[in-house]
């Protein structure tokens, strides 16, 4: 196989199984893909009380390094966090990034957030805050029944950045939950969650065009969607499986 080994790590209160269709789709057409379950996110009766963004990282370290070569890392949603701390971490064990309904955050996603954990939001509240356009009743039902509380200690705390090799990972934003339009708007209002993106030129386009600077080689480039414009929620990116 030639192409690049893909991570897969989900977004917030969803496991491996979220990944389940996708991965199923890339492995047929011979793909290698890693599907992961972050920490205490393993069930709903693990230990979330110490866990922490930092132990976030470190699992998705250790999952890029046991591939053995660079990888493709996929993020979903609130994952974006941790996964850009991956990258500023090994960058050269990653060959592109891929963001999907998330980004390169470089702040804490809540930081004044202070229970031991996260539950699922609520059917009306995912509802009036978020695009479930796309997911079924059985998507939704699925979601509801295997979600797992998201420890609070990774929305407390901000990604350490240190490393400007990350900025020379190539980025891709896939956006589902929003169109491109809206993202693009929410980059230059400065969401935490969208983080370094606010250093890339974005085209009168699709595409979030090769900068200098910050940017530095990455490139972030941002596909439209067809999905229904919806409002903006920060400072996390607080989406359902798709």
């Amino acid at each position: 196989m030639t192409t690049a080994p893909i991570v897969s790590v989900p977004g917030f209160w969803l496991g491996a199984w979220a990944w389940d269709e996708v991965a199923g789709a890339l492995r047929a057409d011979g793909h290698d893909v890693t599907a992961m379950t972050l920490p205490g996110l393993e069930s709903a009766d693990a230990d979330r009380s110490a866990i922490t963004m930092s132990d976030h990282v470190d699992a998705i370290c250790e999952a890029v390094t046991a591939a053995g070569r660079p990888v493709v890392l996929a993020v979903h949603s609130g994952a974006g966090a941790a996964g850009y701390a991956a990258s500023d971490r090994i960058p050269e064990q990653i060959a592109a990034m891929v963001y999907v309904d998330s980004g390169p955050a470089t702040g804490a996603l809540e930081p004044d957030f202070s229970p031991v954990e996260k539950p699922l939001p609520s059917r009306e509240e995912l509802e009036e805050e978020e695009n479930l356009d796309g997911l079924s009743e059985e998507h939704l039902e699925t979601f509801r029944r295997r979600a797992v509380p998201e420890p609070g200690g990774v929305l407390r705390e901000a990604p350490v950045l240190t490393n400007d090799a990350r900025l020379d990972v190539p980025s891709t934003v896939i956006c589902t939950g929003y169109t491109s339009e809206q993202v693009k708007a929410a980059v230059k209002e400065g969401y935490a969650w969208l983080g370094v993106l606010s250093s890339c030129a974005t085209s009168p386009g699709s595409t979030c065009r090769r900068a200098t600077g910050r940017c530095g080689r990455a490139r972030a480039s941002l596909p439209r969607s067809s999905a229904t414009s919806r409002r903006l929620t920060p400072p996390a990116p607080r989406r359902a499986v798709r």
